[in-house]
């Protein structure tokens, strides 16, 4: 399907997709480019951002935990340094002094005892029955005697609740005695569970064998490879160890973990990676959204504009080729006024012979008497002379009316060779006054060709024309030739003229410029016939050599059928 001025209107909505690709690719490649760096910065900068947030929470904890058992520590430490064990055996200053401590800390300390060297807790103070209890092979006991103050893990002991122990040293008389105390497991783990982080992260404590210290407020997979990785791990140092992996429940999840209590105990903390990062996971969504938003305004604001431009584009085009098909017709008229001579000319001719004979056959009527069979005779062929002279002024004001008619750009398939013969029966009469022979070498059997017959019929005028101008009045030779050449069909028109300068032979096919003299040419000639031949998908190109004469070679693509038998050529055409 083409459009009214020629080109397809396949052409013009490629144009209008390329143009679109292109202002969206410029527009929205940078775009891309500079938001994904954009983003991934943030990203880098929000997740260090995460991480130092953490580490300081924890950081913040571990200290508040480690103040805590170390201050607890130190009261049983001043209790058990400034009363001798005389006064620690008796049950009622011990039990006031647990009413102090209790009082002081809001329950903190659930009990206070005396442990003598074998283990045997002497007194007691407290809201259990423990007077009398045997320590000697509790793990706390041995562990304790081996410094001069201790803090056990969490156990259940002989309470069978979870708690944990804090003790000093006491020596008398070389022996050394152990003052106790309980910690609450529920302040303690109240203390713990303050840390909250975002809405899904939490904290927990465990020992170096893995077992919690405090009791968690979510689940935890132990056996998960984080934590199992996090445990093997040296923590030593006091610095927060982060890493980030895949949950129990296919969750992208934050582990955290730091030593407490000289290393002896892990505080420990997890949160979900999209809790963690929710605002940066808001942000690059708020983003993706008005770039996806941006990009559908740069798609439809280009798709317009593009529109607007090829139809602009395809309204120039329009207006070109009506101003190529009046160029055509102008040098159409141009070239049938150089015609004019010689077909004047060859009209005069007959037409002489024709009133030649209309007199003759006057001068035979006039005379007296019936007519004589000679006489009749006379007059018939006299008749026959005028038809003969009639018909061939009709078959030359016919040529050229079919020459002069408005051109037709319809495409057709033509034959080349059929349009040379009569394109050289037009301009026969010029060259033969011009001294010039006209030669041809059609080829048989040549393809056909798609083009508009007036527009290829005008091509071939104009090259005969101009080769026929360049020959001196000496004269010369104008060879037209006709060939198949690989899917080409090639057309020569050589001459043996004045030729052409090199400065000049760059710019023949430039509209009006002309080297013939003023009056003489337009200048249209050649480009005429080179916007043709490129509208038809062809090639038109000259060689030429001061003195030497000049060479138009014509390729026009071929259709692929070929022309069913020889074409027949008028022998006085090739004279």
């Amino acid at each position: 399907m083409s459009t009214n001025h020629g080109r397809p209107a396949a052409y013009y909505r490629t144009l209008t997709r390329n143009l679109v690709l292109f202002v969206v690719v410029v527009s929205l490649v940078p775009l891309m480019f500079s938001g994904a760096v954009i983003l991934y910065e943030f990203d880098r900068a929000y997740q260090s951002k995460v991480e130092q947030h953490l580490e300081v929470l924890l950081n913040k904890h571990r200290r508040t935990i480690d103040a805590f058992l170390t201050d607890r520590l130190a009261d049983i430490r001043v209790l058990a340094r400034s009363y001798p064990v005389e006064m620690l055996k008796d049950p009622a200053f011990l039990r006031a002094k647990l009413s102090l401590l209790r009082e002081e800390y809001g329950g903190v300390f659930v009990d206070l005892g005396l442990v003598n060297p074998e283990g045997r807790q002497v007194v007691y103070a407290g809201p259990f029955h423990l007077t009398g209890a045997d320590y000697a092979q509790a793990q706390w006991f041995k562990q304790a005697k081996a410094g001069e103050h201790f803090i056990s893990n969490v156990f259940a002991g002989l309470r069978g609740s979870p708690h944990f122990i804090v003790a000093a040293k006491k020596r008398l008389m070389g022996r050394d005695w152990l003052v106790k105390a309980t910690i609450d497991f529920e302040a303690f783990n109240a203390l713990v569970e303050k840390l909250v982080i975002g809405e899904t992260g939490f904290a927990f404590i465990l020992d170096r064998e893995g077992s919690f210290q405090t009791k968690p407020r979510q689940e935890v997979a132990l056996a998960s490879g984080a934590w199992r990785e996090l445990l093997r791990r040296p923590l030593d140092g006091g610095k927060v160890t982060i890493i980030q992996r895949t949950g129990s429940r296919d969750r992208e999840m934050i582990y955290a973990a730091a030593p407490l209590k000289n290393g002896s105990w892990i505080i420990c903390a997890q949160q979900e990676r999209a809790d963690a990062f929710s605002l940066l996971f808001s942000a690059q969504r708020m983003a993706v959204t008005i770039f996806v938003l941006g990009g559908i305004v740069v798609i439809l604001v280009s798709l317009l504009l593009a529109r607007r431009l090829v139809n602009r584009i395809a309204e120039a085009d329009s207006q070109k080729e009506a101003m190529n098909e009046k160029m055509i017709e102008a040098g159409r008229l141009a070239s049938i006024g150089e015609l004019a001579a010689g077909i004047a000319h060859e009209i005069n001719n007959p037409v002489a012979i024709m009133v030649e004979e209309a007199g003759w056959i006057e001068d035979l009527m006039s005379e007296e008497g019936p007519l004589s069979e000679e006489t009749l005779s006379e007059i018939q062929r006299a008749v026959q002379q005028i038809q003969e002279q009639g018909s061939r002024c009709k078959q030359i004001t016919y040529k050229l009316l079919s020459f002069a008619r408005k051109t037709d750009p319809t495409v057709k398939e033509v034959s080349l060779n059929s349009l040379v013969e009569e394109v050289i029966s037009l301009v026969g009469q010029k060259s033969r006054y011009a001294g010039v022979r006209i030669e041809t070498e059609l080829g048989p059997g040549l393809p056909r060709v798609a083009a508009s017959p007036s527009e290829l019929q005008q091509v071939l005028l104009n090259l005969v024309n101009n080769a026929v101008d360049a020959i001196d009045s000496e004269g010369g030779v104008v060879s037209v030739r006709s060939n198949p050449d690989n899917g080409w069909v090639r057309l020569t028109v050589s001459d043996t003229g004045i030729g052409i300068a090199p400065a000049n032979l760059a710019r023949i096919f430039d509209p009006f410029y002309t080297t013939k003299p003023v009056g003489q040419g337009t200048g249209l000639g050649l480009s005429i016939c080179y916007g043709i031949i490129n509208k038809l998908g062809g090639e038109i190109k000259v060689t030429s050599a001061k003195g030497k004469g000049s060479t138009f070679v014509v390729l026009l693509p071929a259709i692929s059928q070929s022309e069913a038998a020889p074409e027949t050529t008028d022998p006085a055409a090739r004279s």
